[in-house]
């Protein structure tokens, strides 16, 4: 047995556990994407009121976020992984319990903020854990093993609502999620044995100025942007609104519409592997993968909302498969953070690229549900195909948005890069070579 072995299993045990971590944590943000029907009729309210429940949730995440890469760089990932857990099972056993709006509400704020603790802390892991090489597949891989959370909330929820009820349903969901915080007590550690942690509290304005640097560097704005474009649509549609659209507005049935989500589940997940091997061998070509992504999620949309009535099956499953590649695609935000910024910066760095894509999921969320009321189609007995249509019309500024923020910072980038005297190769170039030099990847 050669001395490196135990190292690299204990890797991969911490990754697992890690990715675990993650899964649960996914499951929890759309816990209510199979309830809504319920969750609207067991408090009587409409689509705003419903909408409120995600954004409230989706806002504390992002608040969070740049505290968080902080407290990642002063406490270590894994002290905010199981705070993390902790957080969200008691939301979820809130939510189980409400009976009333409000604590509701409350409860889906807790599950937001241990939401927030978990993700970048778990990315941090992994870049603590494995060489720089393979970051960018081990963080797809993250993503991927977090899709199966949404089976989780897919599938055995639905069955828990629709036999023993709501409280057993978030009841087992609580159970479950603080256990897996125990697990990453028991096995999940910051760094590799012997390694420096390199945790450091660092004076206020220190933080603030490490923050001020990074958003300075054009590469770290790239991030920021692609991380906006890429996977608000799909977070909207898993995390609430895909199945009131699916069942409400496009008239499927429950198992079709439970089908379609899974795919998307699915689809997000195997299309992973794939955005990190490409990434991995195309560094510099990031940004086309991005805009690809967009370009597609732009193109399906328009079809199923311009489609006559309700679109076909195989449209729709089209469309599901090509919303969630958006996000794996986000990912590529959080990879242009890393390679744009030292150690010493990264939390705060990938922080504020996580803060976008939620941002714009916010404002996709809310949009949906005030559309929605104002159209008089707010609750599940007054929903219709035409306002859900104009509801979702609200993702095409979003995502011009999205592209100038992209093509600005990206000529940007290129700019610094070429003072560094790093020439942006023909695409046939680099895709003849394979890897080249990483977008972003000059100092400021």
């Amino acid at each position: 047995m050669t001395r490196r072995e135990p190292t690299v299993r204990g890797a991969w045990l911490v990754f697992a556990v890690g990715a675990l971590a993650y899964v649960v944590t996914v499951g929890n943000r759309t816990s209510l994407a199979a309830a809504g029907l319920e969750a609207q009729a067991r408090y009587g309210i409409g689509a705003g009121t419903l909408s409120s429940f995600a954004v409230l949730q989706f806002l504390v995440y992002a608040v969070l976020q740049v505290p968080i890469g902080v407290l990642i760089d002063r406490w270590g990932p894994r002290r905010l992984v199981i705070a993390g857990g902790i957080a969200m099972g008691g939301g979820q056993l809130l939510l189980a319990l409400s009976t009333q709006t409000w604590q509701a509400v409350l409860a889906r704020v807790l599950v937001g903020a241990g939401d927030a603790a978990t993700f970048v802390s778990v990315l941090r892991v992994v870049t603590n854990w494995f060489p720089p090489q393979r970051v960018p597949v081990m963080t797809q891989l993250v993503g991927l093993f977090g899709q199966l959370g949404q089976v989780f909330s897919f599938v055995p929820l639905v069955a828990l609502l629709h036999g023993p009820g709501w409280t057993a349903a978030y009841g087992g969901i609580a159970a479950f999620t603080v256990l897996t915080a125990v697990l990453c007590v028991l096995v999940l550690r910051d760094v590799p044995p012997g390694t420096v942690n390199p945790r450091a509290a660092r004076p206020l304005r220190e933080v603030l100025g490490d923050l001020r640097a990074a958003l300075r560097h054009p590469g770290t704005r790239l991030g920021l942007w692609s991380h906006w474009a890429t996977p608000f649509s799909g977070n909207a549609f898993a995390a609430l609104w895909g199945y009131p659209f699916l069942v409400s507005g496009q008239g499927l049935g429950t198992g079709a519409a439970g089908a379609l989500l899974t795919l998307y589940t699915v689809s997000a997940a195997g299309t992973g592997p794939l955005m990190g091997t490409l990434v991995a061998r195309h560094p510099f070509r990031r940004s086309w993968i991005v805009l690809a992504i967009v370009g597609g999620q732009f193109v399906v949309w328009s079809v199923v909302l311009l489609w006559p009535g309700p679109a076909p099956l195989w449209v729709l499953a089209v469309m599901v498969v090509v919303v969630a590649t958006g996000v794996p695609g986000s990912m590529i935000g959080f990879d242009y953070a890393r390679t744009s910024n030292p150690v010493h910066r990264l939390g705060g760095a990938t922080g504020m690229t996580n803060v976008m894509g939620f941002t714009a999921t916010i404002v996709f969320i809310a949009a949906i549900g005030l559309l929605l009321d104002l159209q008089g189609a707010g609750t599940p007995a007054t929903y219709s195909l035409g306002a859900f249509k104009v509801a979702f019309a609200v993702q095409f500024p979003l995502w011009s948005v999205g592209v100038v923020g992209i093509l600005v910072s990206r000529r940007q980038t290129r700019a610094l890069m070429a003072r560094n005297g790093v020439v942006v190769p023909r695409m046939r170039d680099a895709l003849r070579k394979g890897a080249v030099p990483h977008e972003g990847s000059g100092r400021a």
